[in-house]
């Protein structure tokens, strides 16, 4: 299985295991990230939970081959399932972030509490590439934390940016070598499990409580121009570049 989980006295750890492909999420994983989210939410034993990697690869982001073959048009898609289900998990989630960081791979950092990049960490934003739009409610969580210039700049450019400056803008509580990274994320996970799963609920809960509502509704009004935009000639255009292996030219592409 491409998602491995694992338990860890009362922290549940979601690994992204699929290697040869750096991490790239198909629908099947999105599907398992989404049931494990609504389990580990349910189950009273878990108190925190660690989305990790390797130290290679967090996640290279969406596969793009089995994007085009299951593309999300629906509500139900395993994508939109999973960015719901990490949107309102209600306990501690904690990120360990080293390698590639793509598309889903920064922005579901976004949703995490406490995230902690590898030195060799590298996030990136390519929807404008894929002639798309943000997702995760980024539209409107990246602007609230880092600023709307920086946030544009982001989005809009889709240029990859290092783990030291994701620490700078925001994104990232701290920066450690690749090899130490997972562990110092388990051991701080450890220490929010010994603390009381009450306050940790209800101090989770007040902090998010201004934007969760926000967050529900840009993720639908993301979804609809998402939706629409996987069938227009600039995502054609670039879903036709990445198969072909060439660049991307958007030249003759109108709105």
């Amino acid at each position: 299985m491409n998602i491995v989980i694992e338990n860890l006295d009362s922290v549940r750890v979601l690994r992204f295991a699929r290697p040869e492909r750096k991490n790239a999420i198909t629908a099947a994983m999105y599907g398992a990230l989404a049931d494990a989210l609504v389990r580990a939410a349910e189950d009273t034993a878990v108190r925190v939970v660690v989305a990790t990697g390797s130290e290679n690869a967090f996640t290279a982001g969406n596969d793009l081959s089995d994007f085009l073959n299951e593309p999300p048009t629906k509500d139900d898609a395993p994508v939109f399932r999973f960015l719901r289900a990490i949107a309102s998990f209600p306990k501690p989630l904690v990120a360990s972030v080293c390698g590639p960081a793509i598309g889903v791979g920064t922005t579901m950092l976004l949703h995490c509490d406490l995230v902690y990049a590898g030195e060799n960490a590298t996030l990136s934003l390519p929807f404008v590439h894929l002639g798309l739009c943000p997702e995760a409610a980024s539209s409107l969580l990246l602007p609230a934390v880092v600023g709307y210039q920086r946030a544009a700049e982001k989005l809009l450019l889709g240029e990859p940016f290092g783990a030291a400056e994701a620490r700078e803008i925001g994104i990232v509580n701290r920066v450690l070598p690749a090899g130490e990274v997972e562990g110092f994320a388990l051991a701080q996970a450890a220490k929010l499990a010994s603390r009381p799963l009450s306050s940790l609920l209800a101090t989770k809960a007040l902090m998010k409580r201004s934007f969760t509502g926000a967050v529900r509704e840009q993720m639908i009004e993301e979804g609809r121009y998402f939706a629409r935009m996987l069938g227009e000639p600039a995502a054609r255009e670039a879903f036709s570049a990445f198969l072909e292996k060439r660049p991307a030219d958007f030249s003759k592409v109108g709105v």
